[in-house]
């Protein structure tokens, strides 16, 4: 098992968070980001090419049975959800099997929208919240499907 971040978005506290847990837990966490964004951390970081995607094809292809993915990229989790432990979007939910028409279907409105020359609702302040529901959806998936024990002692968040 490993956390995989679709790094290209994704805040920093979230990444915060996920090194956080893959230190206590022990397992890999890798970035996958473009060429244009500039990470520091002391996990595996991926830089690939600029161009539309190429950070989704780069992650469904080294994506492995088990892995968690973080993400905000419907598409992108659509591709690996038969694969996923689980797929956490980084505002603080599971994206599944349940949920995913419904994620996808208004994903194509808002694309049909812009392309008629409307506006869609653009991404809003972070909140401590999402920080926090984002936290409790990662340890509850570790906890459940980590093989290992925790090196250190789990706290609740």
């Amino acid at each position: 098992m490993r956390i995989i971040i679709d790094g290209d978005a994704c805040p920093q506290r979230v990444r915060e968070i996920c090194e956080e847990a893959a230190k206590e837990f022990g397992i890999d966490l890798i970035i996958v980001v473009d060429i244009d964004h500039y990470i520091v951390s002391n996990y595996q970081i991926i830089v690939v090419e600029q161009g539309r995607d190429s950070v989704d094809y780069k992650i469904v292809q080294m994506f492995k049975e088990d892995d968690i993915l973080v993400t905000q990229d419907y598409g992108l989790a659509s591709l690996v959800l038969g694969k996923a432990s689980a797929i956490i979007h980084t505002s603080g939910f599971f994206i599944n099997k349940n949920n995913m028409d419904s994620l996808l279907q208004s994903r194509y409105i808002s694309e049909k929208v812009r392309k008629q020359g409307g506006k869609t609702k653009g991404p809003s302040k972070r909140t401590k919240e999402q920080d926090e529901n984002f936290k409790k959806c990662l340890y509850k998936v570790l906890r459940e499907k980590s093989w290992n024990k925790p090196k250190s002692k789990i706290r609740e968040p």
